[in-house]
């Protein structure tokens, strides 16, 4: 299928403003970007998000994984993706009084509206603040163009005092995707239809007390699981993904999680003990 036509002009963003793009919070929000409007090497993705509950449009690779790692963060509470830098005006002069040229579409030549990779909200104490961050290859930060396209975005960011920064690979803990790369599809109880949440509780009861031994491999106790409760092979090790993932059974996830080796679980939910979680980046 052909790709529709990029070519950016005062038109197409009154379509986009009008279609409320870059507006909306969680789960109502509207990137100004989606990946049909980009060109694309096979690196852009959509990702259902686990704070907002729907498709997020990704960009790269980089870009999917620092979005899991947000999803999994307690202290964030909302994430906003290709965030547009309006009025268009602003980052015009800003781009004109530092001398550099602007962003333009490569077909018309006219100005594009720039965008901020993420807009995260996190919690602090009784309040809600915003960071904005760019996600860029290493490699990327050699370009001087990209230094500049990049210096204009802080500046945008500065005149509205939102900490703004860079996030590269350096940033991204591989092991960390890794495993949330593998819990993301099981978060949702839906995905385990017909089986309800008594379900997954009574799979949870059989599981916690040999897991917790730590002597046997985590694939072999599903599996024996799946038999006693007459299961289909494979349920209860995705059952111990949706744990994971929501909270229920804390892991270290700094250590890569392998099936087929024992599970160490630091505690379960019940317990009443909290993993301590680290900044955003």
């Amino acid at each position: 299928m052909a790709k529709r036509n990029r070519g950016t002009d005062q038109q197409k963003i009154e379509k986009r403003l009008k279609g409320g793009r870059g507006e909306g919070r969680r789960a109502d929000y509207q990137p100004w970007l989606r990946i049909q409007d980009v060109p694309s090497q096979g690196l852009a993705s959509r990702a259902k998000g686990w704070k907002t509950g729907r498709d997020h449009h990704l960009m790269s690779q980089l870009e999917a994984s620092y979005l899991f790692v947000l999803d999994w963060s307690q202290l964030v509470v909302d994430i906003r993706e290709q965030f547009p830098l309006l009025p268009l005006e602003e980052t015009q002069q800003i781009a004109e009084q530092c001398g550099y040229a602007h962003p333009t579409d490569p077909e018309t030549q006219q100005s594009v509206v720039m965008t901020t990779d993420f807009l995260i909200t996190l919690k602090q104490s009784d309040r809600e603040i915003e960071q904005a961050r760019a996600i860029k290859p290493a490699a990327d930060l050699q370009s001087q163009r990209t230094l500049e396209k990049l210096e204009i975005e802080r500046l945008y960011w500065k005149h509205r005092n939102i900490d703004w920064g860079v996030v590269t690979e350096k940033e991204i803990s591989k092991t960390l995707v890794e495993n949330l790369k593998w819990l993301r599809s099981c978060y949702w109880l839906e995905a385990f239809a017909p089986l309800t949440q008594g379900d997954t509780t009574r799979i949870e009861t059989v599981l916690t007390p040999q897991v917790l031994e730590g002597r046997i491999a985590l694939t072999k106790i599903t599996n024996a699981c799946d038999d006693q409760l007459g299961l289909s092979p494979g349920t209860s090790l995705s059952i111990v993904r949706y744990l994971i993932a929501n909270r229920r059974w804390h892991i270290d996830l700094s250590q890569r999680i392998q099936p087929s080796k024992t599970l160490k679980l630091l505690s379960t939910l019940s317990t009443g003990l909290h993993e301590a979680i680290g900044g955003v980046g």
